[in-house]
């Protein structure tokens, strides 16, 4: 925290092939990204099971940002869909819980640098303004 700031700690699950290429890219071109986020490399976004990202959260992250290929450019055909599939069944869970603003997924490609760029900043701006996630006293509201 700088100057009593709120800064969000931000996990992002970003697919292998493309998103984490993006992210690279954005790194050796020099491209401003925020730091408070923590990239998990998954081989693809079909890959991210609804309970990592709970898992996350429950652990201290404050947003959750799931990154994988364009639909129809996924390594493996179909894992995009498959990950948007469970992404908006998390998000009614989520939603539940009223922490459905805090789980994002966004298209990025091995060519995205400053789209990462945008989205990440984007996203850590949005969990800003939300505010820290006090996960045990949502669940003990319940």
């Amino acid at each position: 925290m700088s100057g009593g700031e709120f800064e969000p700690r931000i996990v992002v699950f970003a697919c292998n092939w493309c998103s984490y290429a993006g992210i690279d890219l954005a790194g050796t071109s020099r491209i401003k990204y925020p730091h408070n986020v923590r990239i998990v490399k998954v081989m693809c976004s079909g890959r991210v099971h609804p309970e990592m990202v709970l898992k996350a959260l429950e652990e201290g992250a404050d947003g959750v940002l799931i990154t994988g290929c364009h639909p129809g450019d996924c390594h493996y055909i179909s894992g995009n869909y498959k990950a948007m599939r469970r992404y908006l069944l998390l998000k009614k869970l989520l939603g539940e819980l009223g922490l459905s603003d805090r789980v994002r997924l966004e298209w990025v490609s091995a060519s995205e640098g400053e789209r990462w760029a945008r989205v990440s900043s984007d996203f850590v701006e949005h969990i800003r303004k939300l505010g820290p996630l006090r996960l045990k006293e949502v669940m003990e509201g319940e």
